[in-house]
């Protein structure tokens, strides 16, 4: 029970890789928010956390919706401890191109929800989190190796690895440690939002698979417990660092 007592908040924990950290933050102990846009999946995902966790709608590209979403927090536990900026994406209607291709309307959108959002993020949280607290942002081994496609995405999370550094020695004299978890090919939704049919998608899988040195597409429970590494006093000496939990694709 590491994160015993702990209040935490989750951005885009309603699904994917942020409902896969939630789970374990709770089986360690933790309580808290978790923070989505789609309504649907934010019900489903509190009703599977339990009275541990609140649901709370909000767009985290709204900078109101997220001052109102930290409050209510506060309103709800007294206290926050642990943020993890989860909610972003690079694979939608309009999202994937090369700088060849890319749209100005489309580069605006990624950039606003990968790296804005994740600068107000934790300003708008900062008035609320404890000294000690322990920052999680997650960016995603495109900022460590080049996919096609993922142009904008990939630079957007090249930022937020950076986030980590500027926002570790912009918060020292709090003592409030930020670190980053980047993913590799995690097992998520955004398979499903792909519009192809279920035996190409089956077949993609199989192709990272192969692609991946431990042959395995990665699981949100890998990432959350990762993340509770990086909430815990067990990673209290890590600062402004990177942890690439990828299969070791990045390095092989």
């Amino acid at each position: 029970m590491r994160l015993e007592d702990k209040v935490v908040v989750v951005t885009g924990g309603n699904s994917g890789i942020g409902f896969g950290i939630a789970k374990e933050f709770q089986s360690e102990g933790a309580q808290g928010s978790i923070i989505g846009r789609n309504g649907e999946s934010l019900e489903k995902a509190s009703s599977e956390l339990g009275n541990n966790f609140s649901a709370i709608k909000a767009d985290v590209t709204n900078l109101s919706q997220l001052d109102t979403a930290f409050k209510q927090t506060m309103d709800t536990y007294g206290k926050l401890d642990v943020l993890v900026v989860n909610a972003g994406g690079g694979i939608g209607e309009g999202t994937l191109g090369s700088v060849i291709n890319t749209k100005e309307e489309d580069y605006e959108k990624m950039i606003d929800l990968n790296l804005k959002s994740v600068f107000f993020t934790v300003q708008k949280a900062l008035p609320y989190l404890n000294d000690g607290s322990s920052i999680i942002l997650i960016a995603s081994i495109a900022a460590q190796k080049a996919f096609e496609g993922m142009t904008v995405y990939a630079a957007a999370k090249a930022g937020v690895r950076s986030f980590a550094r500027s926002f570790s020695l912009d918060l020292l004299h709090r003592n409030i440690r930020v670190n980053v978890l980047s993913p590799g090919t995690i097992e998520t939704p955004v398979f499903g939002k792909m519009g192809l049919p279920a035996e190409v998608v089956a077949q993609a899988k199989q192709q990272f698979e192969e692609l991946i040195p431990v042959k395995r597409i990665g699981q949100p429970k890998d990432m959350g417990r990762v993340a509770v590494f990086l909430a815990s006093e067990d990673s209290s000496f890590l600062l402004g660092e990177e942890i690439v939990a990828d299969g070791g694709v990045a390095n092989f």
